[in-house]
């Protein structure tokens, strides 16, 4: 994509070029945050302005929509994405982490992986990470998990992994059975 292509109106973008403007958005905002003086401060003032414009006029269109338009909306990556960032979005908080992991899921299996829900709790959300294939890390596996969590749900403060319980010991059955005590008199 051109950097100076023009969108013509009522042109759709298709998703990988959304993808890529959110991308290219992202390293402007954070090329303007690493500059100091009036003109970054004028143009992050800008930003913050449009956002919340653009979340009020979101906000309205979610007030007039029913349900079936609301679930439409979140339905949509793009709008689920701005309805959460605008913390617009319908479902709680917890029921979005779920989702997430449930989403996530899948993938992880395909490299010896898993992950569970274990709670959300004051913006924290706690998960029980497992990784069992070769040359899957759990570090790796926690900070795809962490991202997924906090794309989700940016209001939570922290993603929290705990650690996976361990499993049960082998015990062989001989173990278990009482022993005998030695004859008197045996040595």
């Amino acid at each position: 994509m051109a950097e100076d292509q023009v969108t013509v109106p009522g042109h759709r973008l298709a998703d990988a070029d959304v993808e890529a403007r959110l991308a290219r958005l992202d390293e402007l905002l954070e090329r303007v945050e690493n500059v100091a003086g009036p003109t970054a401060e004028a143009a992050l003032e800008a930003v913050r302005g449009l956002t919340q414009v653009y979340g009020e006029a979101l906000a309205r269109v979610r007030d007039l929509a029913g349900p079936r338009l609301t679930g439409a909306l979140t339905d949509d990556r793009l709008l689920h994405h701005l309805l959460v960032l605008h913390q617009l979005h319908p479902d709680p908080v917890e029921q979005r982490v779920a989702d997430a992991v449930e989403g996530v899921r899948p993938v992880l299996a395909q490299r010896g992986a898993d992950v569970e829900l274990v709670g959300v709790e004051a913006g924290v959300a706690s998960v029980r990470v497992t990784a069992k294939g070769c040359g899957t890390s759990a570090s790796t596996v926690e900070e795809a998990v962490r991202e997924t969590l906090l794309a989700a749900a940016p209001e939570l403060t922290a993603v929290r992994c705990v650690a996976s319980e361990p499993a049960p010991a082998f015990v062989p059955l001989a173990d278990m059975l009482p022993t005998a005590a030695p004859a008197a008199g045996a040595s």
